[in-house]
């Protein structure tokens, strides 16, 4: 099975000029065959564009910004692909880096190209054929937590990866800038936008030492093992920074749906997480603090920004979208979606403990 489950065809608008990268190729990595490349591209993930090439039995993956206008600061390839180059000693889940380019003459845009790791994603469904078992749900969920565990557990210091983040005041600057992003792309009222703005403001939590983070920690972010026992990799490190480890705590368990959360909720981040065997979210941060040592406080704060955070995404996309920046029509429901994350936010603010 393919990275990202399955490749597909280029989509409109997401192509590249194939034989300059091809040429290029030839010159900068040794051993590549002769001939055309072939080049596929993984239909999930809504940020950078991800392709599959490959060249007689060579192959890697292929990663570049979106088109159309970018927010400030955001799909940087070259920092991406130094953080992997650094964090691969210590944390061999990542894919190893192989080269970076910024030169826009090659394909439009900078991109890098990085090892191919094989592996079977899960989204909101199993592949066909597979035998669903309270057993492997609890070992794909024992893993996903030891694989964050083990993360931030990486001494950043050693790996050299200081200088890749800001630590001190992490938190605040995270709270004012994705209010911030969310009134550039604003299209419609939102319910409880203005109260979560104004509750996140003035009650920021004091954060914990820093660790190395994902920042888009999920399942459907790893590639699984052939019998789905075990991660070969954790893919999209595109945002990883050095910051507040309960902050990618948090992001985990935003995405880690349960069967009887609301449906508004499990539609809007569909996942296989809501079937029976896969560990609950209390479950989840016990194991963690098992496993870190760490006492973990209450997560309600954490839990109701991660909330805001993803309709903050979602309504990015969607004004991409409804601004004609992007013909994908995955993204033409999404305002819904939006609104809904939106007041489930509101909702665990309101609660005192998670």
């Amino acid at each position: 099975m393919e990275q990202y489950s399955e490749t597909i065809e280029i989509r409109k608008g997401e192509d590249f000029d194939q034989t300059a990268l091809k040429q290029y190729l030839e010159v900068v990595i040794e051993g590549i065959p002769t001939g055309p490349l072939e080049v596929k591209q993984f239909p999930t993930g809504v940020s950078n564009l991800t392709y599959l090439i490959r060249c007689g039995d060579w192959e890697a993956v292929m990663r570049r910004p979106p088109s159309g206008p970018l927010p400030p600061k955001a799909h940087d390839m070259k920092r991406e692909s130094e953080f992997l180059q650094r964090l691969y000693p210590a944390y061999q889940l990542v894919p190893k880096p192989y080269i970076y380019c910024e030169d826009k003459s090659i394909i439009g845009v900078p991109f890098y190209v990085m090892e191919r790791k094989k592996g079977i994603v899960l989204n909101d469904q199993f592949p066909q054929g597979v035998k669903v078992t309270k057993e492997l749900c609890e070992t794909i969920s024992n893993e996903v937590v030891d694989a964050l565990a083990q993360l931030h557990q990486v001494d950043y210091k050693k790996v050299e990866l200081s200088g890749f983040g800001h630590p001190d005041g992490f938190l605040e600057r995270q709270v004012y800038g994705w209010i911030k992003r969310y009134e550039r792309s604003k299209t419609d009222e939102v319910p409880y936008f203005e109260q979560l703005a104004n509750w996140f403001v003035h009650h920021i939590p004091k954060s914990p030492d820093a660790t190395i983070i994902h920042n888009d920690y999920k399942l459907n972010n790893m590639l699984l093992s052939k019998d789905l026992t075990q991660i070969e990799a954790v893919l999209d490190w595109e945002i990883a920074t050095i910051a507040d480890p309960l902050f990618d705590l948090a992001g985990a368990l935003g995405y880690w749906m349960e069967e009887d959360d609301p449906e508004t909720l499990t539609n809007s981040l569909p996942t296989v997480t809501t079937m029976p065997g896969f560990i609950k979210r209390s479950e989840f941060i016990h194991r963690y603090s098992l496993k870190t040592g760490r006492d973990i406080p209450s997560l309600h704060y954490y839990l109701a920004f991660t909330y805001f955070k993803l309709a903050v995404v979602l309504q990015q996309i969607f004004y991409r979208w409804k601004m004609g920046q992007t013909s994908d029509e995955r993204f033409s429901e999404f305002d819904v979606r939006v609104k809904n994350l939106m007041i489930h936010a509101y909702e665990v603010s309101q609660k005192q403990t998670i």
